[in-house]
């Protein structure tokens, strides 16, 4: 499997000698699996003068990190969806798919890290503009999963949770389709209950071969207009993974999101045959981020 990359250009909180903004590209490799070592993960950041924010000197920045990486990509993610252009244009011309998505969790963390310790000790720092730094997107009505995947009436879904420490055997278990990423830079409890959504299908296999194809980023109970479980893909895509209908399963979605809470925003989702199966079609570890 190829290298995926993760992506951000965007004015920092830092202003040049003519009281300009200066901006910054920051890129960094997303981590396939749990045994990953955060500190073997690709990082390259460059400042760029706010006089030259185009998709040239972005592509000219994508270029020098691939020399310095000494691989090129098979896609770049990015989540800024006001910097679509620019950054697809210049993913583009340097000859790596551009994919907007929420599946930018070491890109974020490492955001939050730069605008706590590392911008504030920088020369120029404005404290006004790293207040303003947040990005805020209005959620989107979730829609109900395609027929093709759906299966029929018998297909079921069941609220579940494990310990953080069962997730250092999932490399050996079965799964056909997912991605995970380590758990090591969060320092959760081994006993921490890391929380998820298991979907039984008659179809799992090309359930989680088609979600495969999209950007998972996380999963949410919402009550308005009508109680569900959606799950957020892509830059903007929400759809419904499971109807909560009785008292008892919105009891275990509040649960859910207390769990996900208490673990820093980490769940899963799965997709198993049947509640007897061994093997998953597809799992998934998520993580629910504060937007940047």
């Amino acid at each position: 499997m190829g290298v995926t990359w993760e992506l951000d250009f965007y004015s920092r909180p830092l202003l040049d000698d003519e009281e300009k903004k200066v901006w910054e590209v920051l890129i960094c490799e997303s981590p396939q699996s749990v045994q990953q070592l955060p500190e073997d993960l690709f990082r390259y950041s460059q400042y760029c003068p706010s006089s030259t924010v185009n998709s040239v000197w972005l592509r000219q920045a994508i270029e020098a990190a691939i020399t310095e990486a000494g691989q090129m990509p098979q896609k770049i993610r990015f989540f800024r969806r006001q910097m679509n252009n620019m950054i697809s244009k210049a993913c583009e011309e340097a000859g790596i798919p551009p994919v907007p998505s929420r599946r930018t969790y070491v890109l974020e963390q490492w955001l939050d890290d730069r605008l706590e310790n590392f911008y504030p000790h920088q020369p120029g720092y404005d404290p006004k503009l790293a207040s303003s730094t947040s990005v805020q997107y209005p959620e989107l009505n979730a829609i109900a999963l395609p027929d093709a995947v759906r299966g029929d009436r018998g297909d079921q879904w069941a609220l579940v949770s494990l310990a953080a420490a069962d997730f250092n055997d999932l490399p050996d278990w079965e799964i056909s389709f997912g991605e995970s990423f380590p758990l090591s830079p969060y320092n959760l409890p081994a006993d921490c209950r890391i929380p998820g959504l298991i979907l039984f299908s008659p179809r799992a296999l090309p359930f989680a071969a088609w979600l495969s194809g999209l950007e998972l980023g996380y999963l949410q109970y919402n009550t308005d207009p009508r109680p569900i479980v959606r799950l957020e893909t892509g830059a903007s895509d929400s759809w419904i993974v499971a109807n909560v209908t009785d008292k008892t399963s919105e009891q275990e979605a509040h649960g859910f999101e207390q769990a996900k809470k208490l673990a820093q925003g980490i769940h899963f989702l799965a997709i198993q045959a049947s509640p007897d199966s061994e093997a998953f079609a597809g799992f998934w570890l998520l993580q629910e981020t504060g937007q940047i």
